[in-house]
């Protein structure tokens, strides 16, 4: 079974940084696909990026590209989210997924197991 943990969130003040972190044990090949997705309060889940392990292709979602930066660390199986130039709308609990297969995706119907989540909040 795959299991994946998030750690990294914290308060940062608007203007600042963080680098999220999801390890991943229990896959049953090398290459995966892993997503980051948060859920502020009020609003739907939303997808924010995510990375292949085989290729290096990365997707991100309209808000935080030239913010965020998604990375990989194979070996480790583990995955990155380094965040900048962070906004009280990040605000939000940020979740890391695993798809079963290797379709790279923001949607969240594509991933089939996730983490516990980890808050994230930014004040202004």
């Amino acid at each position: 079974e795959v299991q994946l943990v998030e750690s990294g969130g914290d308060l940062v003040q608007a203007g600042g940084s963080l680098r999220l972190s999801c390890a991943a044990s229990g896959f049953t090949r090398d290459d995966y696909v892993i997503g980051w997705f948060r859920r502020a309060p009020g609003k739907e889940r939303e997808g924010v990026s995510s990375i292949s392990s085989s290729d290096g292709n990365t997707l991100y979602t309209d808000s935080v590209k030239g913010r965020f930066t998604i990375s990989s660390d194979n070996a480790k199986k583990s995955v990155y989210l380094q965040m900048t130039s962070l906004k009280p709308e990040d605000t939000a609990v940020y979740y890391c997924a695993a798809t079963k297969g290797m379709l790279l995706s923001l949607w969240a119907v594509h991933y089939d197991y996730w983490g516990q989540g980890t808050q994230v909040t930014v004040s202004s």
